[in-house]
């Protein structure tokens, strides 16, 4: 597991190969395994592989999207917030899960934050998401992950350059 995390990377160009079905099943149980508070499963997810819906993603907010005009795939991660009070949280487990498992899968991604960010002076990300991919009212997009194979390179951070600071053991020492 060490060594998934070391090589993980965001990418964010794509080469215009789909993802396969047997992958996208794949992913698609891994979400659905993820773990929730209670087991509430407040979460939906919307897998996404219409090109002309992926290249409306990239105008969900106006910074930080813009990859999704080469991504052959999106998840489009949702929750009513009035199923769970950590629906947030529930949702950002889902997501790092099916990170994990894509880079497994020799598949690359990137996360778009979409909680608390405008999309303009009318709508939140979120709402124009919701709207786009037709979840019903109340529901709230906290993130879309973008899913692919890479058409850049990055290698994984080197161990050194952690920042060890950040581990406490036992109290917060400064």
């Amino acid at each position: 597991m060490l060594d998934l995390l070391a090589q993980r990377r965001s990418i964010r160009k794509f080469k215009p190969q789909p993802v396969e079905a047997e992958k996208i099943e794949q992913l698609c149980e891994a979400l659905l395994r993820s773990p929730t508070s209670r087991n509430r499963r407040p979460w939906e997810f919307v897998v996404v592989d219409n090109p002309d819906l992926l290249s409306q993603l990239k105008d969900a907010k106006a910074h930080g999207t813009s990859f999704f005009t080469t991504a052959p795939l999106a998840i489009v991660l949702a929750a009513d917030p009035q199923q769970s009070d950590v629906w947030i949280e529930d949702c950002a487990i889902a997501a790092i899960i099916v990170q994990l498992l894509a880079e497994q899968l020799g598949l690359k991604s990137c996360w778009a934050q979409l909680r608390l960010r405008p999309h303009d002076d009318v709508q939140t990300a979120s709402e124009y998401l919701r709207k786009l991919v037709g979840l019903p009212e109340g529901y709230e997009v906290p993130m879309v992950i973008a899913i692919g194979y890479p058409e850049e390179e990055k290698t994984g951070h080197p161990r050194e350059s952690l920042p060890q600071e950040k581990i406490h053991r036992n109290h917060f020492l400064t």
